[in-house]
Order: C-alpha cells, then sequence, then structure tokens
C-alpha cells in the first residue's frame, strides 16, 4: 500500500490519515507531497498519486484500489483487518464513537479555521473567540462523557487507542500548539495522545521537513 500525505507540519487530515494506517498493522509506504509551494495548482494536477482526489490529500492507494478522504480510509483499512481494531466491540460504545467520529469530521469549523493545525511553530496561548470557545466546551464534553462511560480500560477516549483517538489527534495538537485550557481529565487524555509513540513519530519527522507555508505560519500567530 501507498499513503500519500502533505506537510506532516501543518497537513491534521494527512495525520488522520496516516494514523490509521498505522493503526491497521499493515505495511505501507508514505509519500509527502509538499502543499502550496511554487506553481502549486500545476504541480498537483501533474502527481498522478493526487488525481483521484483531485489534489487534496490523503490518498490511499491498494493495489488497483484507491481511496481518498481520511474517514473513508479508516473505514476502508477498518474493513480490511477488522473492525475491532478500530472500533469499540460494546454497541453503546461503539454507536458514541462513530458519532464523536462524525461530528469530529463535519463539524468544528471554527476552532479548525482559527487554529490552524502548525507544528512547526512554538505553543503560545492565543485569544480565544466565542466560537472557538463553543467548539472547544463540546469537545471537552464529548471527550469527559466517552472518558467516563467508556474509558476504564486505558488512558484513551474509549480505553484503548482507537477510532475516535485518531479523529481527535488534530484537535489535541491545535489545543497544546495554542495553550487552550482544558480541565484535569483532559490534560491527562492529551497528554497520553501527545506521548504515543506514533504521534511523537509524526512529530519527530514533521520536525525535520525543509518545508514551510509562510501564510499558514501567519495565520497561526495571527
Amino acid at each position: 500500500m501507498k499513503l500519500v500525505i502533505g506537510n506532516r507540519s501543518y497537513s491534521s487530515w494527512s495525520l488522520r490519515g496516516w494514523l490509521s494506517a498505522r493503526q491497521s498493522g499493515l505495511a505501507f509506504e508514505t509519500l509527502v507531497i509538499p502543499l502550496y509551494g511554487e506553481n502549486w495548482e500545476e504541480t498537483k494536477c501533474a502527481v498522478p498519486e493526487l488525481a483521484p482526489a483531485a489534489g487534496k490529500v490523503p490518498v490511499l492507494w491498494d493495489g488497483d484500489a484507491v481511496v481518498w478522504d481520511s474517514l473513508a480510509i479508516l473505514e476502508y483499512l477498518a474493513d480490511k483487518v477488522g473492525r475491532d481494531r478500530y472500533w469499540p466491540k460494546a454497541d453503546d460504545a461503539r454507536a458514541m464513537a462513530r458519532a464523536m467520529v462524525a461530528e469530529m469530521h463535519s463539524g468544528f469549523a471554527a476552532l479548525r479555521s482559527e487554529l490552524p493545525f502548525n507544528l512547526r511553530m512554538d505553543p503560545f496561548e492565543k485569544p480565544l473567540s466565542d466560537a472557538v470557545c463553543a467548539d472547544a466546551t463540546r469537545i471537552l464534553t464529548l471527550w469527559a462523557q466517552a472518558r467516563a462511560r467508556f474509558g476504564q480500560g486505558g488512558p484513551y477516549l474509549f480505553g484503548t487507542f482507537g477510532a475516535a483517538d485518531i479523529a481527535f489527534a488534530p484537535v489535541v495538537v491545535r489545543l497544546h500548539q495554542y495553550g487552550v485550557p482544558v480541565p484535569g481529565f483532559a490534560a491527562a487524555y492529551m497528554d497520553a495522545v501527545w506521548e504515543h509513540e506514533w504521534l511523537e513519530a509524526w512529530r519527530a519527522t514533521a520536525a525535520e521537513e525543509p518545508w514551510s507555508i509562510p501564510r499558514f505560519d501567519a495565520a497561526a500567530l495571527g
């Protein structure tokens, strides 16, 4: 298999796709396409691995099968290796995990736009708009409910690391990088995700990337 991703420093969707691939336990090659470089519109059209997704990342190639969109990649791999590797076994836990992942995948626009994913910057406390505070409160409420009901088996949302943690990993990065205050239970959960060996590996590789996207850096600091 081949997973096509963007810059690790900036691409939250790529992080989700990559964590999904790691969670599968299958071997895969990673191809990094530096995003938004010079002549990007022409460049992305010239990369055949991006063609099915109209130049967007991540894209998973598995023989003749091609899957784009991070949630579609997760579900494809879950079908391939067994859904229990990603989702809780119990019906009530799995129902909540699916709903949380779907809400994360389609929502929280203010948090996404005002706290851009950025691993190149040093963490700092950024003033938060009312809309971002509302998004953060909703996310923390979901985390609290999942941990209280289903988190007894480990430090992650449903005990063991799975689809919900993959979906919220970029949120952990955002809350960490922008110094968003969180209660103790959420700080412990964020520490578990931040210190997960896969996220540590992602951050280490991101630190070695030579590419920067100035407008993304400016947006993060602005």
